[in-house]
Parts: structure tokens; C-alpha cells; sequence
């Protein structure tokens, strides 16, 4: 099957997700997830894009972000990944690609999916049990969103802001969404989503994408149904 086109759209957020090749370890040691964060901060400056969420796990990393420009969030992927992968080798006297391929991207709908976005992927070390809490977990942006560490890396969606009118309410009716776990048919939703490249939303926003030309959901399965005749009267 072909790979669908990605779809940006300069201020729509987007849940982006890189492998390691073959599920290798892409980190290390904490000075690899520190070269790396190094290098995404820098890099989201020169390309125009805010980073709502974040985790690095041990073969993998997650974004949630939104690009001011159409090219921005290929030009963060392609520098970190490039720029890291020198550095990586070099340390670890290794050759070869470090990368399962192209990156996964998603487009996300405001209105609803973005903080269950956000929790989905903070909440990737858990599901892993590398942690009990997220809070344990130091390479994510939980810190920043739910407990008001300074960072320089995590801009706030409108969408987190709107929890409340403070830092405070925002940070504490972000923490109350974690007493809740996510529902099923959320967890696939984002899955299938980042997977395939659909669109994450609701029908509404699927259509929109639809209209730029850009498949947003899977066809149907099996062949559609020939039209009825209606029985005589």
C-alpha cells in the first residue's frame, strides 16, 4: 500500500512519533537524552514550532507540537534526527542508521483530542512500566504541565491555558485528568491515527482534511453495497 502524503497546516498541532530501527535503544545514558533535548530546543527555534508534550522513552520519542510555517516540523525532524545520529555514533564508535524510517505524523483536533493527546503521551512510561507514576519518568513534559517546572522547551496550547485563569488552576485541573484513565477507544484512536497518518478528530474535522484532498480515515472494508431497488408497491 502507499504511504500516505503527511498533511501540515501551519497552527494545527500534530502528534509526532520516531522508532528506533529494529526497536533499538536510541538512548543510552542521560548525557544521550540531554544531546538530544539540546538539540530539539535549538531546533524548534530556527524552524518555527512549539512543543506542547514530550517523552523520551527508551527506543522511542513523542511530540506533540504545532508548526507556525508548513515546513517547520520537517525541518525539526530532519536536523535533531541528522545532528543526533552523528553525535550517537561517534560516541558509541557505531555506523549505520539509527532511525526506523520516516517519522509518524498526525494532525489533531483542538476540541478534544489535544490534553488526551498530551496524557497519552506523557503517560507512555507508565503504560510501559518503566514507572508507577508519570511524575517518576524525567524526560517528559509532565513535569512542566502538571507540576509548574520552569522549562524552556514546552510552550502551552490555548486548549491547556483555557483549564484556567492561573498557572495554578491550569496545572491542577491538568493533574485531575490523570486521576481518570484514558478510554479505549481513545488509545485507539491515537494508535491507528499516528500509525496510518489519519487525521485524529472528530467527523467534522476528518471532512475538512478530506477537502484539501488528503485522505483522513481508512475507506470502508469490502466492496460498497449495489443500491436497492424498492420493492413494488
Amino acid at each position: 500500500m502507499a504511504r500516505q502524503p503527511r498533511f501540515f497546516s501551519p497552527g494545527v498541532p500534530l502528534h509526532v512519533i520516531q522508532r528506533g530501527n529494529d526497536r533499538q535503544s536510541i538512548f543510552r545514558d542521560p548525557d544521550d537524552q540531554l544531546r538530544f533535548l539540546t538539540l530539539l530546543r535549538h531546533a524548534i527555534r530556527r524552524h518555527g514550532v512549539s512543543i506542547h508534550a514530550y517523552v523520551l522513552m527508551t527506543n522511542h520519542v513523542h511530540f506533540l507540537l504545532t508548526p507556525l510555517g508548513r515546513d517547520g516540523v520537517a525541518g525539526v525532524m530532519q536536523s535533531v534526527g541528522r545532528v543526533y545520529v552523528q553525535w550517537f555514533n561517534g560516541r558509541y564508535r557505531r555506523t549505520g542508521t539509527l532511525w526506523e524510517g520516516r517519522y509518524k505524523a498526525t494532525v489533531v483536533e483542538d476540541e478534544r483530542y489535544l490534553l488526551t493527546c498530551m496524557r497519552y503521551i506523557e503517560l507512555n512510561p507508565v503504560r510501559a512500566r518503566m514507572v508507577t507514576t508519570p511524575d517518576e519518568h524525567p524526560w517528559s513534559s509532565f513535569a512542566a504541565n502538571a507540576c509548574g517546572e520552569a522549562s524552556d522547551l514546552v510552550e502551552p496550547h490555548p486548549v491547556y491555558r483555557a483549564l484556567g485563569a492561573a498557572p495554578d488552576q491550569r496545572r491542577g485541573a491538568y493533574r485531575e485528568l490523570f486521576r481518570h484513565e484514558i478510554p479505549e477507544v481513545d488509545l485507539c484512536a491515537i494508535r491507528d491515527a499516528t500509525q496510518c497518518g489519519w487525521a485524529l478528530g472528530g467527523a467534522g474535522f476528518r471532512a475538512r482534511i478530506d477537502a484539501t484532498g488528503r485522505r483522513a480515515s481508512r475507506l470502508p472494508m469490502g466492496r460498497p453495497r449495489k443500491r436497492r431497488e424498492p420493492d413494488p408497491e
